[in-house]
């Protein structure tokens, strides 16, 4: 019989190198991962704010997840992933024409050697074309930036974020990418990063800290009181962050390998326990869980085990799991009150706990625990391997602090530059005046058609709207009477 056209090799849209196996798993992973952020963290940014934030806080995320994807294949994928211009860094050029996009994909600096010169690890060159690789790293440097938005909802100028959003992603991103990922000085000497515990989730805890303290914090009345506008769908955005993760750390060996199975199955696990554990605290501590407090232990857990998901054991990623799950939350729940510094910085979504604690504390256990066999599978130094095991591994444990150190100092100071540059020309927060107001002040929008919640009607801020001749409510909590012009 023969064979459909479709599943025949050496046609012009199937090569011979071509595994739709991998590249259709490596497009649903990217897709799994675009889904966090639009609209996972979009709807949970929306609504873990306060009501009069709920606008700004989902544009900041809409607008980054557009802006990082132009600049992305203009420019900065090759400087993440392409040839190497610097140690740190890579060649800016074009993502864009068909020749590049449609040829075998390949991380070109990602060719290892032994010290005599001989290859030891040939370049990552993946069954599909390089589109889909653009496109799936595409998806790790939006997150980023969406996350790094968290430390500074609900008083950051949002024509300062628009500004900073690409200046961050080509100064700050690339470097972090290209040093443990694209082939640079990081990766040559054997630093560990499956899937952006160091990379995305370190590199945004900081540099939000960073980003918050030049900033400047919220109004006081904000940062006093901050609940939530909508808790039910802030848990349905958690829920697309936490089912999106298969794909972040599951797409991360390029592959649909047994590393690819591994990696998912102990990102879920490492989840569930962290979840668990921060709960267990909330109850003996504050005497009731807390839904806010449970999302907090999900992402600590998430962030926790994707430096090493794909190289640990799954009883290690419960361990990790625990570990995750108490050291942030004493650092949110009870260093944070007790450190100065910390208390003069205004982290609206607390990410410096909830990622570069994470992050931190999932690159130094993945220095633990990486096993060998597992290392074997995706790593291109011989013989890698956490302290854990002995060998070479207490090494690769020093390696990985050293990694942590180079990008908390290349955050701290490409964000402060960043800032300051952009200060130079508009301001970095709102007036005043917005941040009393907030969503109407800025988009001249609001999230919810409601009218309530103690405050009464001005028609004054809505020209389109009239007050009817109908008689005064009484009742001060009701909505009043109104009529739209069509």
């Amino acid at each position: 019989m023969t064979t459909p056209l479709a599943y025949q090799e050496h046609l012009p849209a199937v090569p011979g190198w071509l595994n739709k196996g991998d590249n259709a798993w490596q497009l649903t992973a990217a897709t799994l991962v675009g889904l966090q952020s639009m609209p996972g963290l979009v709807i949970l940014y929306a609504s873990i704010v306060k009501k009069k934030w709920a606008v700004n806080s989902a544009f900041m995320a809409l607008y980054a997840f557009a802006a990082v994807l132009l600049c992305w294949v203009l420019v900065c994928y090759r400087m993440a992933f392409g040839e190497k211009l610097f140690p740190f860094w890579g060649k800016g050029a074009p993502a864009l024409g068909q020749k590049f996009l449609t040829k075998r994909a390949i991380v070109t600096e990602t060719i290892h050697r032994f010290d005599n010169g001989t290859v030891e690890s040939p370049a990552e060159e993946p069954f599909y074309p390089m589109a889909s690789l653009v496109y799936f790293q595409f998806t790790f440097a939006a997150i980023t930036l969406i996350l790094l938005a968290g430390s500074v909802l609900g008083r950051m100028n949002i024509k300062a974020w628009m500004a900073f959003v690409p200046l961050w992603l080509i100064f700050s991103y690339t470097v972090g990418a290209f040093s443990l990922w694209g082939g640079g000085f990081l990766y040559q000497w054997g630093v560990i990063d499956y899937s952006g515990g160091y990379v995305i989730h370190l590199s945004s805890g900081i540099a939000g800290l960073t980003a918050a303290y030049w900033v400047g914090p919220r109004l006081k009345s904000d940062r006093e009181r901050f609940p939530p506008n909508n808790v039910l769908l802030m848990l349905a955005g958690a829920g697309l962050l936490w089912m999106g993760w298969s794909g972040f750390n599951g797409g991360a060996p390029y592959a649909a390998n047994l590393a690819s199975s591994i990696a998912v199955l102990n990102t879920n696990i490492c989840a569930a326990t962290s979840l668990l554990v921060w709960t267990t605290l909330d109850v003996i501590f504050f005497g009731k869980p807390s839904v806010i407090g449970a999302v907090q232990g999900m992402m600590t857990g998430l962030v926790c085990i994707t430096p090493g998901a794909g190289l640990v054991q799954s009883w290690a990623a419960i361990v990790m799991g625990i570990s995750s799950g108490s050291i942030p939350w004493v650092s949110m729940m009870i260093l944070h009150k007790k450190s100065t510094l910390l208390q003069k910085v205004d982290d609206t979504l607390g990410v410096f706990h909830t990622h570069a604690v994470a992050g931190l504390l999932g690159g130094l256990l993945t220095g633990l625990f990486a096993e060998p066999a597992l290392c074997r599978l995706l790593l291109p130094v011989s013989n890698s391997r956490g302290a854990f095991y002995g060998g070479d591994g207490g090494m690769q444990f020093v390696k990985q602090i050293v990694a942590a150190m180079f990008v908390i100092g290349w955050n701290l100071v490409s964000t402060t530059i960043i800032l300051l540059f952009i200060q130079l020309f508009i301001p970095l927060r709102m007036s005043d005046e917005q941040l009393e107001i907030g969503d109407d002040a800025v988009h001249g929008e609001e999230a919810y058609a409601l009218w309530g919640d103690g405050e009464r009607f001005d028609p004054t801020r809505h020209g389109s709207l009239h007050t009817s001749n109908s008689a005064v409510s009484p009742y001060v909590n009701g909505a009043r009477g109104v009529t739209i012009n069509l």
